[in-house]
């Protein structure tokens, strides 16, 4: 969502003059680019838990985050105040950190000076003068080119915590009533809201408002002894009209579904073998094991297995990956990237050939190419880095049913919970929280408490059988990289010929 211009400037107490005053103090020092990130967020949560509300909270977060570059280096200071005095004692401290050490440039022709235009790509200025004519044109084309993809009606900042309460109580009594095995529901619900405004030395100005809802119940069964728990969650950006009784019946049949599945599990016997994986929420494994080998800052280090190998085939031609900020609604979705960037989609791997890193400003003057719009950061405090959006895979011409029966023995897996991935070497382990035994092509036994093992390019390249039904997980995907991110993942079904099982 944008409001007007003048909502930002007078929420952050500045003025374009000072935008431009504090931006040419962060290149005084002999800087080459310095950007400036405001941020206004509002955050609210509540948990139900045994039928009452037990806790619940509030509080906004406030400041300005300055980064200078100079060559290779990188000098970040933040503020929680945007009084004058603060903001430059901020840019001060930032030019310091940026000026310390021996001068390396990031490339011999990169430079980080070419304002992005969303249609053209990087804008060439050969004088400081082309800069100055072009700031407010580039500043307003940005601003007004923009596509919106989370436009909201009800802003959570508006509403009463307490209405929320009976849509709580609702769900959980809806999931009780459901299964009688159901010994304790919670339910929690937060949102926040983010306003955001970015201005850098190039003379752009961009601003936003972020809204972002996501509801969980998670749910503890027994039976004859044994205990089984389940979590589902959905998250949007979007107002609080996400909370509609379809969503709520969505999320209390998903919560009960399968359950006799999972008493009934058992660890099967390990080994290498072929493995399905369900369309969804599997594709935290391609985000785990592919994702993060694309993204630029470990390529431009020389730290991933995929560093170099840009054009290159590395898996079937059936095979297109794609990080995409551009799903209205989605929580992965941004309508500028944490850099001033237009969100876009971001074809990774097109027809089984390597296409493109995922880039912020820094990586895209190394490589000489145009940012990708995925320079993202977990608030004002920390600078911004190559980090995903929505990751998925498009879809392919198999059959879920077709793919399953071409297996004679092996694993059907759908959800997954905490997993590990060595960027460099691309190895990864996930663990299994519910799947099935594959035996002549058809699903039999259960299983559960497995891991899957492999090597993420290998992965890739073993994967013979792309479904038809790509599908992007709603749940509250958060990404961990020194900071935390909301991003989303998705996959169709697919077969992998070959991983190893942790059974018994």
């Amino acid at each position: 969502m944008f409001n007007p211009e003048n909502y930002y400037l007078d929420l952050f107490q500045v003025t374009p003059g000072t935008l431009e005053e504090l931006s040419g103090l962060g290149i005084k020092e002999g800087g080459s680019y310095c950007d400036l990130f405001f941020e206004n967020t509002t955050y609210h949560e509540l948990l139900l838990r045994d039928g009452i509300v037990s806790s619940g909270g509030f509080h906004i977060d406030y400041g300005v985050g300055i980064r200078v570059l100079k060559g290779d280096r990188t000098g970040y200071a933040y503020s929680e105040s945007t009084d004058a005095r603060s903001m430059r004692d901020a840019v001060k401290a930032a030019s310091l950190i940026a000026a310390s050490g021996p001068d390396r440039p990031l490339a011999p022709s990169a430079s980080i000076l070419a304002p992005f235009d969303s249609a053209q790509g990087p804008l060439r200025l050969s004088t400081a003068g082309d800069q100055g004519r072009l700031r407010h044109q580039v500043a307003s084309r940005q601003s007004t080119r923009a596509t919106d993809y989370y436009p909201f009606k009800q802003d959570w900042r508006a509403a009463e915590a307490g209405g929320f309460v009976p849509y709580m109580e609702k769900l959980q009594r809806k999931i009780s009533a459901a299964d009688q095995r159901v010994l304790k529901v919670i339910v929690s619900l937060s949102d926040q809201v983010s306003d955001i405004m970015m201005y850098n030395s190039l003379g752009e100005l961009t601003f936003d408002t972020r809204p972002m809802g996501t509801i969980a119940v998670s749910v503890v069964f027994g039976q004859d002894g044994k205990v089984e728990n389940k979590t589902v969650s959905r998250s949007f950006r979007t107002g609080a009209e996400m909370l509609t009784q379809e969503l709520l019946d969505e999320i209390a049949s998903e919560a009960v579904n399968g359950i006799d599945e999972r008493f009934a599990a058992r660890r099967p016997k390990g080994g290498q073998m072929p493995v399905v994986m369900g369309a969804g929420a599997s594709g935290i494994l391609l985000h785990e094991a592919m994702g993060h080998a694309f993204e630029a800052d470990f390529n431009r280090k020389g730290q991933s297995i995929f560093s170099g190998r840009i054009g290159e085939k590395v898996c079937r031609e059936e095979i297109s990956i794609v990080d995409d900020g551009t799903i209205p609604g989605n929580r992965g979705a941004v309508n500028f990237d944490d850099e001033g960037v237009p969100g876009q989609n971001t074809f990774m791997v097109r027809n089984g050939v390597l296409e493109s890193y995922l880039h912020d400003r820094i990586s895209a003057a190394h490589f000489g190419v145009a940012p990708t719009g995925n320079g993202r950061r977990e608030s004002f405090r920390y600078a911004p880095i190559p980090r995903m959006r929505a990751t998925y895979m498009l879809g392919g011409n198999s059959t879920k049913e077709d793919i399953i029966a071409s297996v004679k023995k092996g694993i059907y897996v759908d959800q997954f919970s905490n997993g590990q991935v060595q960027i460099g070497e691309g190895d990864f382990t996930f663990f299994v929280k519910s799947g099935f035994l594959i035996e002549d092509g058809r699903l039999t036994m259960p299983v559960k408490d497995i891991n899957i093992i492999g090597n993420g390019p290998q992965a890739l390249a073993d994967i013979v059988a792309v479904g038809n039904d790509p599908k992007v997980d709603e749940g509250a995907w958060t990404c961990g990289k020194g900071q935390s991110c909301p991003v989303s993942c998705g996959i169709p079904t697919v077969l992998v010929s070959n991983l190893t099982v942790g059974g018994e």
